[in-house]
């Protein structure tokens, strides 16, 4: 269990990043997913892509010596893009009523169960909500 949910505080505990707040503190809690951006990928694409045009029109290689080194670093790039199947990385985000933010990057094999645990929270939070709705009227 990464969150402990008492009947005023919640605690949090992922690899070494520990926080705990009482219910009234937290502003908002939830996941956020970011997508996972190649520019270093697409950078060494485009860069292998440059130097065999500039030895294809610039260069006197008659018998195209570039082709397989091109062939080489294009299949490298591509292994290396598509070896993992990670498209996304998720965060646990908390905003406090003191203005700050803490993000804390979780395995996305972590995410489902997580997910199921801020859910229980946000149900937690709606109940209460509702009775001290109805404890003012």
């Amino acid at each position: 269990m990464f969150f402990t949910l008492t009947h005023d505080q919640v605690q949090f505990c992922y690899g070494s990043k520990r926080w705990q707040y009482s219910f009234n503190e937290i502003v908002e809690l939830g996941l956020l997913k970011k997508k996972k951006s190649y520019f270093l990928e697409n950078g060494v694409f485009i860069a292998i892509t440059a130097i065999a045009y500039y030895c294809m029109v610039f260069s006197d290689l008659m018998e195209m010596y570039y082709i397989v080194p091109t062939l080489l670093c294009y299949t490298i790039i591509i292994i290396s893009r598509f070896h993992t199947d990670i498209d996304a990385e998720y965060y646990v985000i908390v905003k406090d009523v003191y203005k700050r933010e803490i993000r804390v990057k979780i395995k996305n094999l972590d995410r489902p169960v997580i997910g199921k645990q801020i859910d229980q929270y946000l149900n937690l939070e709606f109940d209460r909500m509702v009775q001290k709705q109805k404890s003012n009227t």
